[in-house]
């Protein structure tokens, strides 16, 4: 019961970490505009993401638009977008994975041993997703604090961290948490029926050799 319980809490926890993944990925709030010394009255808020660059006016008007080529983009981010591409792929792929190594879904003709392999895999994937993920939020994320402390950028030119790095942060720690609550609580060689009384295997040579033997006792007790 324990073991069902840690599998079925890591697949809700790799659900959300998947979930947020794909929304990480589509958020235009990676880089979002920085208002700092004087600027008291703002008047539009940038936000910088993967895909497209959006600007909100004070009069909730948002205008997105997407990049008109990758080469534009600073390298972080050119990075980032292959990156998050693999992680949600990898996470999807092992959210399926652990859906179909769980228990309750019913697979004919295999053992159970081959669900747990199945779960540890879908583990590894969810581990090797968070960790991708992790690297380009990590990477970004240094990037826009480097570039605040810098006096040598412009302050029209520095960002703040958006809501999709603080976002990728929480998927990334979900996945990984799910990965480490598969692989803690399956094994390859596992078998639940292995502890169920089974009856001894009769070899049929044996049989017949004590079917005689029984045979030849009875036959010299009714002679003598």
């Amino acid at each position: 019961m324990g073991g069902g319980a840690l599998r079925v809490a890591g697949l809700l926890i790799g659900g959300i970490g998947v979930v947020g993944t794909f929304a990480v990925t589509a958020m235009p709030q990676w880089r979002v505009s920085a208002f700092i010394e004087h600027n008291i009255i703002v008047f539009e808020t940038s936000w910088e993401g993967l895909w497209m660059h959006c600007i909100r006016q004070v009069n909730i008007r948002l205008h997105c638009k997407v990049y008109d080529s990758v080469l534009a983009l600073s390298p972080d981010l050119q990075v980032s977008r292959g990156l998050m591409c693999a992680g949600s792929g990898l996470s999807l792929l092992a959210l399926v994975l652990a859906m179909v190594g769980m228990r309750c879904t019913r697979c004919p003709q295999r053992p159970w041993q081959s669900k747990g392999c199945v779960l540890v895999a879908a583990g590894l994937l969810f581990i090797l997703s968070g960790i991708v993920e992790l690297v380009p939020v990590c990477w970004v994320a240094n990037s826009i604090i480097s570039d605040f402390y810098n006096p040598v950028v412009n302050v029209a030119q520095k960002r703040e961290l958006g809501e999709a790095l603080y976002l990728g942060w929480v998927a990334s720690f979900c996945l990984m948490a799910a990965g480490s609550t598969f692989c803690c609580s399956s094994h390859c060689a596992e078998n639940p029926r292995s502890y169920r009384y089974s009856s001894p295997t009769h070899c049929p040579a044996h049989s017949q050799h004590l079917h005689s033997k029984t045979e030849g006792s009875y036959s010299k007790n009714q002679y003598v």
